[in-house]
């Protein structure tokens, strides 16, 4: 029988984190980035154990603006089929029943039939699709300028626009695809969550001005466990501005900062439904990557 209980110290973290990283080496992150998430969000880790092995993990996060937790159990594949991954999800069920919670929510791998059939097999449906494209970074990268009026700028340049930004958040993630039901953050949450983690900076969140007022913005998010990729977070442009291209031109700002410090690859995940997005990354010749199956399901107590 396998022990899996949380983990209980920084030492532990890291011994889950380095499992992690090696299960998902094209997801891999750094230890800051784990704190800093701890912080701004209610989550569990789990480690399961064979003997004195590590063979499994588990996680679950409450992110503020979701009311189902996102969770996910992992095995190392030597230990799989032994009914590893059915108790993780039940430890994990039962943290998310004492938060409060009656459903999960989890992504499997676009590809990955046995773990899709693990998640259907215990009550989860598809709710959504993200798609993960990818850009080479070392060619030539498509230049598109701001439309007339419109500057490009940073956080770090323009401190005092970060309200602004605010504003194009609050306006621009409740009409994604897929986050109709999307709770919006108050600006501290916002600012906490979601502009102050390791991976996010000033210097790499984009604002697009007209007449002193932010109309959109983009920004990435940065590992120190990728160095040579960039993740794009969320792009927006308020509702009135959509169309002129001023989504266009904050990508091309973020990508030609990427390419001067030293970065290789640009990744993005968009939900198939956002068309919008979708045809902007072929104009500037992203790549299919896969991709992840959105699902939810119910709390499963029993492995």
């Amino acid at each position: 029988m396998a022990e899996i209980r949380p983990v209980r110290d920084d030492a532990e973290l890291e011994h889950w984190l380095a499992l992690r990283n090696e299960l998902v080496p094209d997801d891999a992150i750094a230890i800051e980035d784990v704190r800093s998430w701890m912080e701004a969000t209610t989550q569990t880790h789990l480690l399961a154990f064979e003997g004195r092995e590590l063979v499994g993990i588990g996680h679950a996060v409450l992110d503020p603006w979701r009311a189902d937790p996102v969770v996910q159990p992992r095995v190392a594949p030597k230990s799989l089929h032994r009914g590893l991954g059915s108790a993780l999800l039940a430890e994990l069920s039962r943290w998310a029943a004492a938060q409060g919670r009656e459903a999960l929510l989890a992504q499997v791998e676009i590809g990955d039939d046995e773990s899709l059939g693990f998640a259907e097999r215990r009550g989860f449906a598809e709710i959504g699709r993200n798609l993960e494209v990818v850009l080479d970074l070392t060619g030539e990268l498509l230049a598109i300028d701001p439309p007339v009026g419109v500057e490009i700028t940073t956080w770090a340049e323009r401190p005092e626009l970060v309200k602004g930004i605010y504003e194009v958040y609050r306006e621009g993630v409740v009409d994604i695809p897929g986050e109709e039901g999307h709770e919006v953050q108050s600006f501290e949450d916002w600012l906490a969550h979601d502009l102050s983690g390791s991976g996010d900076s000033p210097e790499w969140t984009f604002a697009a001005v007209a007449d002193g007022k932010v109309v959109g913005y983009s920004k990435f998010s940065l590992t120190s466990a990728q160095p040579h990729t960039a993740h794009h977070d969320l792009t927006a442009v308020r509702r009135a501005w959509r169309g002129r291209g001023i989504a266009g031109a904050l990508k091309s700002a973020q990508l030609a900062w990427a390419k001067e410090h030293g970065y290789t690859r640009a990744v993005t995940n968009n939900e198939e439904r956002n068309e919008p997005i979708r045809r902007l990354n072929e104009r500037f010749g992203y790549l299919p990557a896969g991709g992840r199956i959105l699902m939810r399901g119910p709390l499963v107590t029993e492995p």
